[in-house]
């Protein structure tokens, strides 16, 4: 579970993210801020229910940030409690445009999310973005602390940035991180940017959880046109090229074309839209408000056609069979005779003496045992 604590201006601002923090830099205008850090061995009194909603409702950063980490917690009683917050806090979700955000490493994408969000910020839009960390091996934390690469965007007053750890999960996405955006609807962000790993994972989590799925591409890398990426073209509904800037401006016209002709030959990832190709650079700021007037023609004709209601249907019955999966799975292994058994039939698999169908069988058999 993450850790949250507060920072003050004299310490490092690095030290504050890996700790898994939001500081009191990101607090909304007229927010309390973050608590004292406690002494070490201190326990901080745990909120109630209205608490956090009432928090969370009145945008107080703080109780923001520990309402995230609850969801996070897979301690029996955290769950429990997280998830009689949502529960409450679910008729004020749903407002926000939810925005996923891939690409490769090095293709630019927290350069690419602080300059979009530091412009919709001054714009007076409340922005939160999810920076889906990998997580460490060791310790199961974030490891890279985007906030640290995002330090402009971070201390602006209309921002919210949470560092979260992937825990592994398929495509960098955080097990918890659809809830970590209902959180931050209901406290009142209008755009929620939910940018992903980019390390070669499938992308499907996060364009099952996003109305606008983004995907950011390099020039000259001489990949444009292989077919390893041709899955991840698929799921988007807009491509750009980064870093069109100086001597890489016209190799970045040149992918732009030649991912528009690649692009006619691919079905769209949402029904009637044609997914544009633009090209940007964060570095000088041209082409980002071009790529949001994409983003904001999309809401439109969506919202009109119905098809963008319809995809949040689509993506709420998707997670409820997501979640079942995920429980049963947690119920099988959990199940002491399968815990009993499963090592000695797993050897058996190994070693070749039990064919797996007749394995998985026995397990399965096990669960109606006492």
């Amino acid at each position: 579970m993450t850790n949250e604590h507060s920072t003050t201006d004299d310490m490092p601002f690095a030290l504050s993210v890996l700790a898994g923090i939001a500081s009191r830099h990101d607090g909304l205008p007229g927010s309390a801020p973050a608590p004292a850090t406690p002494s070490v061995g201190s326990r901080r009194r745990q909120l109630t229910v209205e608490e956090y909603v009432d928090g969370v409702r009145r945008g107080d950063r703080a109780i923001l940030a520990r309402a995230i980490t609850l969801i996070e917690s897979n301690a029996t009683s955290h769950i429990a409690q997280a998830q009689e917050v949502l529960r409450a806090l679910l008729p004020f979700t749903g407002g926000a445009l939810r925005v996923g955000i891939t690409g490769v490493p090095g293709v630019g994408k927290s350069t690419f999310i602080e300059a979009l969000g530091t412009m919709l910020c001054d714009r007076g839009h409340r922005v939160a973005v999810l920076a889906i960390d990998p997580s460490s091996s060791i310790s199961r934390g974030s490891i890279l602390g985007d906030k640290t690469r995002m330090e402009r965007l971070a201390r602006h007053p209309n921002a919210y940035i949470r560092p979260s750890p992937s825990g592994g999960s398929l495509g960098g996405v955080a097990r918890k991180t659809r809830e970590t955006l209902l959180l931050c609807e209901a406290a009142g962000f209008d755009i929620v940017l939910v940018e992903t790993v980019g390390v070669g994972q499938s992308e499907t989590a996060v364009r099952g959880m996003v109305d606008f799925f983004l995907l950011l591409m390099l020039a000259g890398a001489g990949d444009e046109l292989q077919g390893i990426k041709k899955g991840v073209i698929e799921l988007a509904d807009a491509l750009v090229i980064t870093k069109a800037d100086g001597d890489n401006k016209a190799r970045a016209l040149a992918a732009q074309a030649e991912y528009r002709h690649a692009l006619r030959y691919l079905a769209p990832a949402t029904p009637g839209w044609k997914p544009p190709v633009r090209t940007c650079s964060a570095l000088t700021g041209d082409g980002i408000a071009a790529v949001w007037n994409e983003i904001e023609r999309f809401r439109a004709e969506t919202t009109a056609s119905g098809v963008l209601a319809s995809r949040r249907r689509e993506q709420a019955r998707d997670w409820l069979y997501s979640l079942i999966d995920e429980q049963l799975r947690a119920l099988f292994f959990a199940h002491p005779t399968v815990r009993a058994r499963l090592p000695v039939i797993e050897q058996a698999v190994v070693e070749g003496s039990l064919p797996v169908v007749s394995a998985v069988q026995q397990l399965l058999a096990a669960l109606g045992e006492s």
